[in-house]
């Protein structure tokens, strides 16, 4: 069933309205009439069957039907931090990362990064990936959209750190300790905590500077290994948030 997101004042009551290109999207591509469900969510507290009731230009109106469980998310929460890659490899990031549960994205700048980073321009790269992200969202039935935050220097991304009950950074010259090895026994000793908040830290096409590890490590990270092949920097973050989820029995695993 189509899954759409709404701010919470598009819901009144027991009446949601869906504007803008949902509205759009539901007239036009997906053919809707009255009396067709739908699935809304808010991101935030509020999610629930609906069932269209009027269709106009740029606007659905909906009767909810039922109020859903929000029982989508994971307890572990994944954030991506990646330092900025070439091209659109970002929006594969963005993409398949919230597919698979990662809670929100920190993109970065590092020392190897070769994006030239204009803010002037940002604005519009930002605006893009947040919607891909929440057409991922949809996708694959999320209850919420994970933020997309603004590009942020090494150094802050550094400082924060000290937010997270875990820090892995992804450093392909890592030969000891692997993903798993790092973090079972931390996602066992943390449990019994009903939120585990794990950021994952990816380099960009040619990987991190020693100092940048070295840094990394004295910030708190836990510098790891994912296997013994070489990941493409869009490649790496996928995996270490799955790996993570399935660790964590998010996907039938320990």
């Amino acid at each position: 069933m189509q899954r759409y997101f709404v701010i919470p004042e598009q819901f009144s009551g027991d009446t949601v309205t869906i504007g803008g290109e949902d509205a759009r999207h539901i007239a036009k591509v997906m053919r809707g009439k009255e009396g067709d469900k739908l699935i809304v969510s808010d991101g935030s507290s509020r999610e629930a069957l609906v069932e269209i009731v009027q269709i106009e230009i740029g606007e659905v109106t909906a009767n909810v039907v039922e109020v859903l469980e929000m029982t989508h998310e994971p307890r572990v929460k994944i954030t991506v931090a990646q330092s900025l890659p070439k091209g659109d490899k970002m929006e594969t990031v963005i993409q398949k990362c919230t597919e698979i549960g990662a809670v929100s994205f920190q993109p970065f700048l590092s020392e190897r990064t070769i994006v030239q980073y204009d803010e002037r321009k940002e604005g519009k790269r930002l605006e893009r990936w947040r919607k891909i992200c929440k057409e991922a969202a949809e996708q694959a039935h999320r209850n919420i959209i994970p933020p997309v935050e603004p590009p942020i220097s090494w150094k802050l991304l550094l400082q924060s750190f000290a937010e997270y009950d875990a820090v892995y950074f992804c450093y392909e010259k890592e030969e000891g300790l692997q993903l798993r090895s790092a973090a079972g026994p931390k996602l066992e000793a943390l449990k019994d905590q009903s939120t585990v908040k794990i950021m994952v830290v990816v380099g960009p096409e040619g990987g991190f500077t020693v100092d940048e590890a070295a840094k990394a490590e004295a910030a708190g990270a836990v510098p790891v290994g994912l296997g013994r092949r070489i990941l493409r920097c869009e490649t790496a973050g996928m995996v270490a948030a799955a790996c993570l989820l399935y660790e964590s029995g998010e996907m039938g695993g320990a």
